[in-house]
């Protein structure tokens, strides 16, 4: 397949052709994540609870598969940018070994870690029980998530969004017919409760890696897996991990912020901890799709850049700024109208609705200009300018919002915390625009 489309293209039809299906498949994603968490509540409050506090590990799993990922795509395009086929192969093949023994290591050390991991936040021994009962499950697919989403990220890489699109919906649809038909034991099958929810996830993922090895067969693509290019290269896998590294850390910060924010709720009331887990498996209906438009520029922002074409790349930069802003415009708009039904889709304790649908409200506050970090983020990620992504996300999750939840939580208490959700997106916004400008500046 010829990318120079990437490169010809106008902009705009260019990043909606690329990002709508990205979209389309991070919008059924999140919605798959709220469809998990509503069967879960259906379970009890104490299934909420260990979901909740399970949450940041499996976050970090998944950031580890997509950061990585992040690199790999990130090196085949600006190699594909630059005319080199063979450096693009190497890279793809090198990230798909490198994937696995990931996976592998991984499945190992989270099933070993998560009784302490769990216990550090004293749950009562339903809450410690159903968490583990869920982890041991869903960890185990670790390894079928770090190939799905290395395959994901190399078809991504080539503009074969649509391959993406379908593989992950497909993966996302099956887990949601699955989740009460395994939880509550539906026809045939026996009731399993959350280790119901936690299979049909895994499932789902399985079919996904399936359709990828299909895909990769029936279709081929201008990237060949091949034991031919496993040679040594130092060099290029430097380069992966150097991109990939930063990736991984932008996505697994957030698991290090929500078990730090845990701790200072817990302090308040358990029901927080609750209202922090529904409000990020909201958040995710937001900025998936937002998520979904950035996934959709990395790899033309990384062929334009790597085919010295600067000024597409300072455009496809402001088409998916403008982009991004109009969808957190919207996410705005429902947290402030709908909060309390929102919340109450989650929990039907009436105190926690009300404690929730304010601590929406309060943190919608700083939706809107957090598309100027989104977006300079991910574009940098595209780019191959990975520690400056890193110096973003490090604003948004911990420099900034750590020490402000603290002090502001001494002052109002849990709306505090809510309340340092804003703060930080508008200091970290600034701090983007000057990262963002200095390290996208094209080479003399």
């Amino acid at each position: 397949m010829d990318e120079r489309f990437m490169r010809e293209r106008p902009i705009f039809p260019l990043v909606m052709s690329m990002s709508l299906p990205m979209i389309v498949s991070m919008l059924v994603n999140s919605l798959y994540n709220i469809v998990d968490s509503f069967f879960v509540a259906q379970i009890s409050e104490d299934a909420m609870t260990a979901l909740s506090l399970v949450y940041p590990v499996q976050n970090l799993i998944n950031a580890i598969a997509i950061g990585f990922g992040v690199g790999v795509n990130a090196v085949i395009a600006l190699h594909l940018g630059a005319g080199d086929q063979r450096s693009a192969n190497v890279a793809a093949n090198h990230g798909m070994i490198c994937s696995l023994i990931h996976g592998v290591v991984i499945t190992i050390a989270s099933l070993a870690c998560m009784p302490f991991f769990l216990g550090m936040f004293d749950p009562t021994a339903a809450v410690l029980d159903l968490g583990l009962r869920y982890s041991t499950v869903a960890f185990s697919f670790s390894t079928v998530i770090m190939l799905s989403l290395s395959f994901e990220k190399i078809f991504q890489a080539v503009g074969r969004m649509k391959i993406t699109m379908t593989a992950l919906m497909s993966g996302c649809i099956c887990n949601i017919i699955l989740d009460p038909v395994l939880i509550f034991g539906l026809g045939p099958f026996p009731e399993m409760g959350i280790e119901g929810a936690a299979l049909a996830t895994g499932i789902g993922q399985v079919l996904t890696l399936v359709i990828y090895l299909f895909a990769y067969r029936l279709r081929p693509i201008s990237i060949r897996l091949s034991r031919t290019y496993l040679v040594r290269d130092g060099r290029l896998d430097r380069k992966l991990y150097l991109v990939g590294v930063p990736a991984i850390l932008n996505l697994a910060l957030p698991s290090l912020l929500i078990s730090c924010l845990n701790a200072l709720l817990a302090v308040y009331s358990q029901s927080y901890v609750v209202i922090l887990g529904i409000y990020y498996k909201l958040q995710t209906f937001l900025y998936l799709p937002a998520n979904g438009i950035v996934q959709g520029i990395r790899p033309i922002i990384g062929y334009n850049f790597g085919a010295q074409e600067h000024d597409r790349v300072r455009k496809i930069y402001q088409v998916t700024l403008l982009l991004s802003g109009g969808i957190m415009c919207l996410g705005t708009l429902i947290c402030l109208v709908a909060a309390e039904p929102l919340m109450a889709l989650f929990t039907a304790n009436p105190d926690t609705v009300q404690a929730g649908g304010m601590a929406l409200r309060i943190i919608s506050a700083g939706f809107i200009v957090s598309a100027v970090s989104v977006t300079s983020s991910g574009a940098l990620e595209g780019l191959g300018k990975g520690t400056a992504s890193l110096a973003i996300s490090l604003c948004r999750y911990v420099v900034v919002i750590l020490p402000v939840a603290f002090l502001l939580s001494r002052v109002w208490g849990a709306n505090g915390v809510w309340s340092a959700f804003g703060v930080t997106e508008f200091v970290t916004a600034a701090v983007s625009i000057l990262v963002y400008r200095r390290a996208a500046r094209p080479p003399r």
